[in-house]
């Protein structure tokens, strides 16, 4: 009898009822707005940016509308300017290139090696085109990052740190977002915290954080920000920096708090779900496992695989018969982009030159979803589909 998956991959376990109690109490209030409070009452949001900083060892935090916001502030906030170029991964979603757009910077795309990070020697061959970089730990995946630090510092590069998919990882037990100058995090539905939209920045420069609480829309009410920097440090700033309002409401940092509280143990699960589909992909003829560096903690809410060298008809059989059997996978290889997916070269307001060597890795990337609510053994059915399916049009190529 041939298995099918009849489960999601975009269902979310629920909000935790501590989150639903504190989102519950703010609506009540009628309080949503950040400077919105009764006397002797700290935000919710302030709240959060506290005990976020805390989490990561940063100094200052900044909750804002989404993790696109954050990076494009971030960008502003280091001095960024339109004409600037800045350099990021080619292997990474629309979001990253959109922030470096959207002040009017252009990307310079760094190729991705088959461990799907970016490429070093790549990146120091372009270290001369800009002076920024927004790193992308695209997929959870993290480069080391010693070596990198070395080399941008060496460079005389800023580092942004987009860490949508590495919110509780770490490399070398440093969490992700606390190496570059900035780090950027996402807590859209399908990241790793959840309040539909909503990001938060961190940074141990003070400068920099009182531009970026500037930008986000403070107007002149910053000393409300209690893991922001002094008042001093907005003294030469604050009448030269536009509002470019961003900012987070109470409601989605009361649901956050809980979530962030319990994000230690929500990594455990998911690596738990990751290595039943690792461990049932090993050894599948013609798929490549994406080996984990033991020096980087993974959180493991997405899969990869490479289909290294499989024509695009053949990756599209997989596709199609996984589908037929209830497994949704995704492909960075297409032509066009499909849902989230994209290469470096959708996104035509950019003039980017062909990277054949990349092309050759993004032209075999497979990507699933892990989210909590699957069960074990629904991971190793997953795992089962796959394996038969992607053997099965190996064996007859």
């Amino acid at each position: 009898m041939t298995e099918v998956f009849t489960g999601s991959f975009t269902q979310q376990e629920p909000i935790p009822e501590e989150g639903i109690e504190a989102a519950v109490a703010v609506m009540r209030s009628g309080r949503l707005h950040r400077y919105n409070t009764a006397p002797g009452e700290i935000a919710e949001t302030v709240l959060l940016e506290q005990e976020f900083a805390a989490q990561v060892g940063a100094r200052y935090c900044l909750a804002v509308a989404s993790g696109g916001y954050a990076m494009a502030t971030a960008l502003r906030a280091i001095g960024v300017k339109p004409g600037d170029k800045v350099l990021t991964n080619a292997f990474t979603l629309a979001p990253v290139p959109g922030a470096i757009a959207a002040v009017g910077a252009e990307p310079i795309f760094v190729g991705v090696t088959d461990q799907l990070v970016i490429d070093l020697d790549d990146l120091k061959a372009k270290a001369n085109q800009a002076d920024v970089l927004l790193l992308s730990h695209m997929r959870g995946h993290l480069v080391d990052m010693e070596a990198l630090m070395a080399l941008c510092d060496s460079a005389g590069i800023t580092v942004i740190e987009d860490c949508a998919h590495t919110m509780g990882a770490a490399w070398k037990d440093v969490p992700s977002g606390t190496q570059g100058k900035v780090g950027c995090y996402s807590c859209q539905t399908y990241k790793h915290v959840n309040a539909g939209e909503g990001g938060l920045l961190v940074t141990d420069d003070a400068e920099v954080a009182a531009r970026a609480v500037m930008l986000s829309g403070s107007y002149m009410m910053y000393e409300k920000h209690l893991a922001g920097p002094p008042k001093e440090a907005f003294e030469a700033i604050r009448f030269v920096t536009p509002n470019i309002s961003g900012r987070m409401d109470n409601l989605r940092a009361a649901i956050l708090r809980p979530q962030l509280r319990n994000l230690d143990a929500q990594r455990e699960r998911w690596n738990g779900r990751y290595r039943a589909v690792e461990a049932g992909l090993r050894d599948t003829p013609g798929l490549t496992v994406i080996e984990r560096p033991a020096e980087e903690t993974i959180v493991g809410s997405s899969i990869q695989f490479l289909l290294k060298g499989w024509t695009a008809s053949s990756v599209q059989d997989v596709l199609a018969r996984c589908l037929k059997r209830g497994v949704e996978l995704k492909w960075f290889g297409a032509a066009e982009p499909v849902g989230f997916t994209s290469r470096y070269d959708s996104w035509r307001y950019v003039d980017a030159p062909p990277m054949p060597a990349s092309d050759a890795v993004l032209a075999g990337i497979m990507d699933m979803r892990v989210p909590l609510t699957l069960s074990l053994d629904e991971c190793a059915l997953i795992a089962r589909i796959i394996k038969a399916e992607v053997g099965a049009i190996f064996q007859s190529a």
